[in-house]
């Protein structure tokens, strides 16, 4: 049996963004060998729980909404997009059921921001006047590079020892750092582009570009897939055999 990973519907009142973005980060599971398994966001807890409780791993995707700034303290900046609390309370119990045992954690852009959030971290509200176009969009391929931590997972998983390009389509970012996590690629003007757990033996990771977006033509992003659908097959290894 493919490993079942846990992918939330990105946004509950926009179809149009879902119908666009969902299909691709199904796709890319497929690709890498995963079965992906759409958690809705009209469910209550007790629905949610049972969903997430025959998943191995969980994929915290993109979104257009921006997380609550009073999650992490804030005053709301007039550039900050309406929060989405469905997205929100689902995101939270993914994120608790994989800690609590330990299942393997993969975010992508808003997956990020919900992460490090729900680590107790903070955000930067807007970009702008960095000299890096952030919200390049999903038509641009390569919007800038990044510079990696070379002893990362993620320098390992890219094959990299300090640079990549990526795509980029956000305007939000990690400022503190959440607990347990650590920042380990940067864009040229310092914005955090990816954040992975501290611990060795837990899979966390995350980044603010969007690798579903290339990998039909990008041998790292579909490197990044594979990562989280195998380490979701070795946790569910474990898991049997400890039973």
């Amino acid at each position: 049996m493919r490993p079942r990973i846990a992918l939330p519907v990105p946004h509950s009142l926009k179809p149009e963004y879902v119908q666009r973005s969902l299909p691709q980060y199904e796709r890319a599971i497929e690709m890498a060998g995963g079965e992906p398994v759409r958690i809705p966001l009209d469910r209550t807890p007790e629905e949610v729980a049972r969903l997430i409780a025959g998943c191995d791993a969980v994929l915290l995707p993109g979104s257009p909404a921006d997380v609550d700034p009073q999650k992490y303290d804030a005053a709301r900046d007039p550039h900050t997009a309406a929060p989405d609390s469905r997205r929100d309370m689902v995101d939270e119990l993914l994120l608790q059921d994989a800690y609590n045992l330990r299942k393997p954690i993969f975010g992508i852009c808003y997956g990020l921001q919900s992460l490090n959030v729900w680590r107790t971290g903070t955000l930067r509200q807007h970009i702008e006047g960095t000299g890096i176009e952030h919200e390049a969009g999903r038509e641009v391929i390569d919007a800038h590079t990044l510079r990696l931590e070379p002893a990362s997972r993620l320098a390992t998983l890219l094959g990299k020892t300090t640079e990549a390009h990526v795509n980029s389509s956000h305007h939000q970012s990690a400022e503190t750092i959440g607990d347990g996590l650590r920042a380990v690629a940067h864009s040229p003007d310092g914005i955090v582009e990816a954040v992975e757990g501290a611990s060795p033996e837990h899979f966390v990771l995350a980044v603010q570009w969007h690798p579903e977006r290339t990998v039909d033509q990008d041998a790292g992003s579909r490197a990044l897939f594979a990562a989280l659908v195998n380490a979701a097959r070795e946790w569910r290894e474990r898991m049997a055999a400890a039973s």
